[in-house]
């Protein structure tokens, strides 16, 4: 990928470029990016242009024999590290491992270097698990990068969501990222830094990548849609290409989410148990990522409650029925119950991404939620 395939992040990319050429590549960078940001593709760009034979000053060629390569990812000196899960019926890592770089290559294709962490485990098709980057894959960075490199002067590991590095697999990672081989680089692609084991994020240089504006986004979608669809996306996904995506593209996914929050909300209003114990055992039924990513929607439409409240319509980024039920619903969510329900909110994710029992935690958050909408209306 070439800078110039990335829409917008002009100061971002000019900063990268200047590195290269000032010589002042840092050995571990972690390029930080909210959801939907360009980190990802800011990252294969920079690995592109450091290994380009033939550099021109904004850009890589894209002609060059790297060049090439880098564009099908299929570079021998650019390396991948991403969270897997293990697969059933297949015991041989090395094939499990091929397995997983193909899938990455084509999710990296087809979504343009702009995807999530819950598109990646539904393409591995890994069902009720959660995957994370573990000690096999830790000793196989070790392994890899202990090789001279085969064509480039640098070889390139690029670690995508550092968050589900195992806390196993960091011993083995710390000491290679702290003293890489000659010529070596590391590039950490992340949402957070949050859950980065410290050990590590204390060695990488931080590279902030800000959110595409909305300008920009209309105009990467305003081929893939109608003028109209592309603008009314780009309003709505707060500088995120992934959000934008999916407002043009509404999935039965999405539509569930609303539906069941909607009703859950209502019940818990009414105190209506009997109505709260069928959205428990029907949530219940859903995969683990599924129903984390339900909680992070929850989040969300909460959020967008107290801005209602304090900022009015102005920055409410939801249109239709979101929209009016956040206009309906904001009332009761304020200063004597948010905090609350936010922390309620993350307790339960952490739970359910420790397999803990979901019709227990979704139990307990439920009666939780009921007593703080109560307490929001008095």
């Amino acid at each position: 990928m070439k800078f110039k395939d990335i829409i917008g992040l002009e100061k971002t990319k000019k900063h990268l470029i200047q590195t290269v050429t000032d010589n002042r590549i840092s050995h571990t960078q972690l390029f930080l990016g909210q959801k939907g940001s360009g980190n990802l593709a800011l990252a294969i760009a920079y690995a592109q242009y450091i290994n380009c034979t033939n550099k021109q000053n904004n850009d890589s060629c894209g002609t060059c024999a790297s060049c090439i390569k880098f564009e099908k990812l299929i570079h021998p000196d650019l390396h991948f590290i991403f969270p897997v899960a293990k697969l059933k019926g297949m015991k041989d890592a090395s094939s499990q491992d091929d397995f997983f770089l193909s899938k990455w290559r084509e999710i990296s294709y087809d979504k343009n270097y702009h995807f999530t962490l819950n598109e990646w485990y539904e393409k591995m098709g890994i069902e009720n698990k959660q995957g994370s980057i573990n000690t096999h894959d830790a000793k196989s960075v070790v392994k890899t990068l202990m090789y001279k490199s085969y064509e480039s002067e640098y070889k390139i590991m690029l670690i995508w969501m550092p968050e589900l590095l195992h806390i196993s697999a960091a011993p083995r990672l710390l000491k290679i990222i702290e003293e890489p081989p000659k010529k070596t680089l590391f590039l950490l692609v992340a949402e957070s830094t949050d859950k980065i084991i410290k050990t590590i994020l204390s060695r990488a240089q931080i590279v902030k990548i800000p959110n595409y504006n909305e300008s920009d986004i209309e105009k990467y979608f305003s081929t893939k849609t109608s003028p109209q669809k592309a603008k009314e996306a780009a309003y709505l996904a707060n500088g995120s290409i992934v959000e934008a995506r999916r407002v043009i593209n509404v999935s039965e996914t999405e539509k569930y989410y609303f539906e069941s929050f909607r009703k859950w909300m209502r019940s818990c209003f009414k105190a209506d148990f009997l109505a709260i114990t069928d959205f428990v055992n029907e949530i219940s039924k859903q995969v683990r990522e599924r129903q984390k990513s339900f909680l992070h929607y929850s989040l969300k439409l909460i959020r967008y409650c107290i801005i209602k409240n304090y900022s009015g319509d102005e920055l409410i980024r939801l249109a239709g029925e979101e929209k009016k039920f956040v206009s309906d619903f904001s009332p009761f969510i304020n200063d004597k119950n948010v905090e609350q329900l936010y922390e309620e909110i993350n307790t339960a994710m952490y739970y359910i991404e420790r397999n803990a029992k979901s019709e227990i935690v979704f139990t307990n958050l439920s009666i939780k939620i009921t007593k703080l909408i109560h307490a929001g209306k008095k």
